[in-house]
């Protein structure tokens, strides 16, 4: 393998379509950015500060938001220097290590959300054994499996893709991990099978097991009384709604990301940055408004808020 290069800054052209409008744009971006770290950080901090919260359902709720900080981070602060700059350039090592923090986020994403599948279907399809098979000392390990070891899948990845480049164009708004690849000078033989072998282990098998607890679920709710399906529904419609946004976009951008630009720009820009947007911004929002528990706490903050003023002002 090759480990010298070439090519030390990469042009990021995905931008030249934005170009017209890019202050809205940047203004826009500030918004969502904004939004996404106030609502998760409030969710968070409800599920963190409350102890009838200490429970593995919001225990995994405040993990899969902590994740979207952490994604987000990797790409909105870049994106919103990239609107103020004339030409949007990113160092080879920086555009590596955006990728690396993208895929982290993204695997761990699917790997959270099967944990939270599994916390629904043993909750309501085997609610006397809950106790017994998720214990807090389980969370801690599942959650530690849903960050190392998708960092170490990914660094591997990433140091494939460290070889010499011939080219320096990247069609995108953010680094990729393929799109890199393909500005390489050499063969992407050994990179697409790891690739390939990194999609089979981490987003079939979990996509599977949560299309199976899902139909376990429903099987159960259908069987049980109007108030058990509402209440059931209730804790499973958001992981549920996230999912399926997060599957069909992640599988478009893989796609995608491998048949070379035979997709309008703008659809093909809309789509690669979905997950960087919808997710990390309604997660908190859905949560916070769906679950009971979550959304009686954070009126009661916002109500010893107001309290608060008032009698300081």
């Amino acid at each position: 393998m090759d480990f010298s290069t070439n090519v030390t800054y990469l042009s990021l052209e995905g931008h030249v379509e934005l170009e017209k409008y890019r202050y809205i744009y940047f203004l826009i971006t500030l918004i969502v950015y904004i939004l996404i770290i106030f609502c998760n950080v409030v969710v968070i901090s409800v599920i963190y500060t409350s102890k009838r919260l200490h429970e593995p359902m919001y225990v995994f709720i405040a993990a899969l938001l902590c994740n979207s900080l952490f994604g987000t981070a990797a790409f909105y602060p870049k994106l919103l220097s990239d609107f103020l700059s004339e030409k949007p350039v990113i160092s080879r090592e920086a555009c590596m290590i955006q990728a690396f923090c993208i895929y982290t986020y993204g695997v761990s994403e699917f790997v959270l959300l099967s944990a939270m599948a599994f916390d629904r279907y043993v909750s309501i399809c085997k609610p006397l054994q809950y106790p017994t098979l998720v214990k807090m000392s389980t969370v801690k390990k599942v959650l530690f499996f849903c960050w190392f070891v998708p960092s170490c899948e990914v660094g591997i990845s990433i140091i494939l893709t460290y070889r010499q480049l011939c080219k320096f164009k990247l069609t995108r708004i953010y680094c990729s991990n393929y799109s890199i690849a393909k500005l390489s000078c050499g063969d992407l033989t050994v990179m697409n099978s790891y690739g390939l072998f990194l999609l089979s282990i981490n987003v079939f098998p979990p996509v599977t097991f949560i299309i199976y607890s899902y139909a376990r679920i429903l099987d159960v709710c259908l069987k049980n009384s109007k108030e058990f399906r509402r209440k059931a529904l209730q804790t499973c419609f958001p992981h549920l709604f996230i999912f399926i946004s997060f599957s069909v976009t992640g599988c478009f951008e893989v796609i995608n990301s491998r048949i070379d630009g035979n997709v309008p720009h703008i659809v093909s820009l809309l789509m690669s940055v979905e997950n960087a947007v919808f997710p990390p911004l309604f997660n908190p929002i859905i949560y916070g408004l769906k679950l009971q528990e979550i959304s009686n706490r954070i009126k009661k903050m916002i109500s010893k808020s107001k309290t608060f003023f008032r009698l300081n002002c």
